[in-house]
């Protein structure tokens, strides 16, 4: 295991525990912070209500998003902001070998139990290449740094999202969920890592440039 790989073991690790200790009702309120703040994000602006109603409102973007688990950032006020607001929200669905699938999600009452305690939405399967026509892609994450350098959860299933998001022709917003003590200096990087454009956290947005 190289030091940099044995680093972000440790890391995860660390920001893991911290993670589960959180009360359930403090992950619930900085949830519901996390919402309003991805609102704010100037990507989402055509989902906002049009205030002049002459005039024709703009499409509203693609949103692929996620469903929290554990003391992840808490996503299901957001999930349901996002879609009131006429956004279409993509879901991911885990395969066998660990790759996504997306499907649209139509409420909570169409989420089912999945592997790992996921939960994944039951309608129409769209294929792993579903992803490259959103907008914005909302990932998971455990940490970020400074130059939008993300950490992952070491599963490698957002590895091939984003790999397939970089061979597309299309400009995808990119933007990590986190809490606010999890934008730091620096995260171990690996060749393989890619960077985010923005972290959202429960006091606001996070911008990179790179």
């Amino acid at each position: 295991m190289s030091v940099e790989h044995e680093e972000k073991r440790r890391l995860r690790r660390d920001l893991q525990e911290v993670r589960r200790a959180l009360p359930t009702d403090v992950v619930a309120a900085r949830g519901a912070a996390l919402a309003r703040r991805v609102r704010e994000l100037d990507e989402l602006r055509a989902a906002a209500p049009a205030t002049d109603t002459e005039s024709p409102a703009p499409p509203a973007p693609t949103v692929a998003a996620y469903v929290s688990i554990g003391g992840e950032p808490d996503t299901r006020a957001l999930l349901d902001a996002l879609r009131t607001a006429g956004v279409r929200v993509l879901l991911p669905v885990l395969l066998p070998d660990n790759d996504l699938d997306w499907a649209v999600y139509e409420g909570p009452e169409h989420l089912v139990p999945a592997a790992w305690g996921l939960r994944e939405p039951d309608g129409p399967r769209l294929t792993p290449e579903a992803v490259t026509g959103a907008d914005v892609v909302l990932l998971p994450g455990l940490a970020v740094d400074r130059t939008g350098l993300r950490l992952g959860r070491g599963g490698g299933s957002y590895d091939r999202v984003l790999a397939r998001l970089e061979r597309s022709d299309r400009r995808t917003a990119l933007v990590v969920l986190l809490y606010d003590d999890e934008v730091v200096d620096a995260v171990p990087a690996e060749p393989h890592d890619r960077r985010v454009h923005a972290a959202v956290t429960p006091s606001g947005v996070h911008r990179f440039r790179h």
